[in-house]
């Protein structure tokens, strides 16, 4: 877009005045951030018009989540605005980085969320026809502080700042019904742009609102309550992202969400192609769908049901949907491959059920009768055996994890259709990663090589040779970056981390598998050293956590407790205060995590191997620098392949080991073998920290002498990950540690999210 600053601040003192009743001289940040958005929006307003008109066939992915974090920077630099806009407001005083107070839309719960606002930005980076469908949530994923060291919950309010990147569109609202209740969903479209190429694609989000929101008569008949409690029935299905299913109410709460989600979304899609005369058995020719994950899979019973409304046969829509559904599989846990209760779900969606059923019959009809395939079986309703079954391909996200998938999994589905499953490695958009996040060491690159690498990170290789040019400017930035980072953690969490401590890191969702625990035990291992005197020489280094632990895990919620405990005892103790300290920084989201990639020295990726599907932190960490500390697991496998194994720290039992361990593992034998790791476990039962609660006792028990202990190998790898982790602190600070560090950027350019959605478009979608 054509910059005009005089036009700009026009219009924003136009938006100020209008909407706030103030001007640029009196506007507070909240006025400010608003009417600089809206008149950005007026300017863009041709181009997300011109793009919409488009009718090339689509891709519309379906995702429960889009964590796509704060939008006002990542759209400035898209747009090419980012110094324009900066200098226009300079220019009357104001400085843009005011809004980096603006709250994220933590529409998300990880990596799963964040994949697809990558996927969004790369495909209108690459101009590829893809919009997006979701839930606008009133409450994203919650707002985590600690309280006494335990995790404490409360909403997210990020509507509070507005939401000026949205356009209510109120001609486009569906009915969504259900056994028990009918509700509107009013869409909001927010604009995703290209990157610097007038292409805006959208992502449309879906509110949950009551048919009718006030009944005079019932109000003037004081009957107001009823018609309150009618509404609030609504609009909850809308108000928090993944509420807690410990409960059937939160299941069945679960399970409405869900299908209000793909009934809009399908509804949406059928009015648009009946309005352009469209024959509903030609839909894949005009659209295709990709269910991110198994929260869409209702999508292809409820598009059943619809075209057979339409006046499509059975087996008419049957054909439709085995053409335009696609799967993408993110886990191998078997409690995240949704299961759902068929009475529960023919209660609440009869229609819907009666569709899982017919196709339940066809499955019936032509797989073998030997007993392993199945949709419904003792009266669960398996989504993920239903997507298989029915979409035409089936997606893993790492090489990997595919591979587990077709050989452990999803073998026997692999077996009866093999040409349905394909790999497509997961990436991440280097714009918001690298450009935006690190714009110094982003200039160090572009100085070298150019700027082709923006839009095509395979470039980066042609840094290589200018490495020994550039270690001196990639220490500076480096260190730039982690004073930045440690004043911050200072002003919000408190805690003094001196910029020349190695930061040692590990963000991400907390999960047992994803081992937070293996690298809090090494803490206080190093810790008991240090304090006995065994050892002297221990790198200072500053042990950085950033997790949010789901409300109904009791065992993450432990985990995060200790650490916090950990972190009480390091951080008081002065003999130790030269070579440790340890933060769990709270409220972990998209901003934070800009603030921390560029500035780690060490990306923990310690999951067991054969957990993690693939991981995408570990590309932001590689993307700025940073070695990887980890297993075997997820794309961490072609991270290595990609950077050579000798530039990453690795260690651990791999994924062929890993079933022949727990054949024969005694997890209380390691303990008893080791003192200095027994010493470290028993912190959790002997009185070293408060547990008034009993869930260091709980972890404790979990690793000893629960059934199947120690699930997750944390003590069996214990040994080599310290090992490993030793040799990485003593190479820290050389040369070859940060050629090491240089390697990896130069090697990032397979984990491009461009890479990845022109992987599907390719492979999948069929859409150019």
């Amino acid at each position: 877009m054509e910059f005009k600053r005089e036009e700009f601040l026009r219009a924003v003192e136009g938006c100020l005045s209008a909407e706030f009743a103030t001007d640029l001289e009196r506007a507070n940040k909240k006025e400010l951030y608003n009417a600089v958005s809206k008149a950005l929006m007026e300017q863009i307003y041709p181009d997300w018009e011109a793009s919409g008109r488009s009718e090339k066939k689509r891709c519309a992915y379906f995702s429960a989540e889009f964590l796509m974090g704060r939008a006002i920077f990542s759209n400035l630099l898209n747009l090419g605005v980012l110094d324009d806009v900066t200098g226009a407001l300079a220019s009357v005083g104001e400085d843009l980085k005011q809004f980096e107070e603006v709250e994220d839309a933590a529409l998300g719960n990880g990596g799963l969320g964040r994949l697809a606002a990558c996927y969004l930005e790369s495909a209108a980076s690459k101009r590829l026809p893809l919009d997006g469908y979701g839930i606008r949530y009133r409450y994203g994923l919650f707002r985590q502080t600690f309280r006494d060291g335990y995790q404490h919950e409360e909403g997210d309010d990020w509507l509070r700042w507005g939401d000026p990147w949205s356009v209510r569109v109120e001609r486009d609202a569906v009915e969504v019904r259900f056994a028990d209740q009918t509700v509107r969903a009013v869409p909001y479209d927010m604009p995703i742009f290209g990157y610097r190429n007038n292409v805006v694609n959208t992502l449309r989000l879906w509110s949950a609102e009551p048919v009718q929101a006030f009944d005079f008569a019932s109000f003037n008949e004081m009957r107001g309550e009823n018609k309150a409690a009618d509404n609030f029935n609504a609009t909850k299905i809308t108000d928090v992202l993944y509420p807690n299913d410990n409960t059937m109410v939160g299941k069945i709460l679960r399970l409405r969400q869900q299908y209000f989600m793909v009934s809009a979304s399908l509804q949406d899609v059928v009015r648009k192609l009946k309005a352009r005369g469209k024959d509903l058995r030609e839909l894949p020719r005009s659209y295709v769908f990709q269910l991110n994950d198994t929260h869409p899979v209702l999508a292809i019973p409820e598009l059943l049901r619809i075209l057979q409304e339409e006046g499509l046969s059975f087996d008419e829509a049957f054909a439709v949907c085995g053409q335009a559904f696609n799967f993408t599989n993110h886990t191998i846990m078997a409690e995240a491959l949704e299961k759902w209760d068929a009475l529960a779900l023919s209660d609440l969606l009869p229609g819907v059920y009666e569709q899982i059923v017919a196709v339940q019959q066809r499955l019936e009809s032509e797989a073998p009768a030997d007993g392993r395939y199945y949709i419904i079986r003792d009266n669960v309703v398996h989504m993920a055996n239903l997507a298989i079954y029915v979409c035409a391909k089936v997606n893993g996200v790492a090489e990997i994890h595919t591979n587990i998938l077709k050989t452990d999994i999803f073998r026997d589905w692999y077996e009866l259709y093999p040409e349905k499953f394909v790999n497509i490695t997961n990436g991440i958009t280097p714009r918001r990663w690298l450009l935006l996040n690190n714009p110094a060491l982003a200039a160090i690159i572009d100085g070298k090589i150019g700027t082709d690498w923006h839009t095509d990170l395979k470039a980066l290789k042609k840094l290589k040779p200018f490495i020994p040019d550039i270690l001196g400017d990639f220490k500076r930035v480096k260190g730039e970056n982690k004073a930045k980072l440690a004043a911050y953690i200072k002003e919000h969490e408190g805690v003094d981390i001196p910029p020349h401590f190695i930061f040692d890191v590990q963000v991400k969702r907390l999960h047992e598998y994803k081992r937070q625990m293996l690298n809090a035990l090494s803490i206080l291992y190093f810790y008991h050293k240090i304090k006995s005197g065994e050892m002297t020489d221990f790198p200072p280094t500053a042990f950085i956590f950033g997790a949010k632990a789901a409300p109904g895990y009791y065992n993450a919620k432990a985990i995060i407790k200790f650490i916090n405990e950990i972190a009480r005892l390091v951080n008081s103790d002065e003999e130790v205060a030269p070579y440790m300290r340890v933060v769990f920084v709270q409220n972990y989201n998209v901003s934070y995590a800009e603030k921390i990639v560029c500035a780690a020295d060490v990306s923990e990726q310690i999951s067991m191997a054969g957990m993690e599907a693939s991981g995408t932190g570990n590309m932001k960490f590689m993307l700025n620098g940073t070695v990887t500390l980890g297993t075997l697991d997820g794309a961490n496998v072609e991270i290595c392949e990609e950077a050579g194994r000798n530039n990453n720290y690795i260690f651990g039992a791999t994924v062929e080991e890993v079933a022949a361990i727990k054949r024969f593992y005694s997890p209380r034998e390691i303990v008893e073998q080791d003192p200095a790791l027994k010493r470290a476990v028993e912190t959790l039962v002997d009185g070293t920290f408060p547990d008034e609660k009993g869930m260091l006792r709980k972890l404790h028990e979990s690793l000893l002498t629960v059934h199947n202990p120690d699930r997750y190998l944390v003590l069996f790898d214990f040994n080599d990950y310290v090992r490993v982790k030793e040799e990485l602190l003593r190479d820290f600070g050389s040369d070859a540690y940060y050629t090491k560090c240089l390697m990896n950027v130069c090697s990032a350019g397979k984990f491009s999210a461009d890479r990845s959605v022109n992987d599907y478009a390719r492979l999948i979608w069929k859409i150019r």
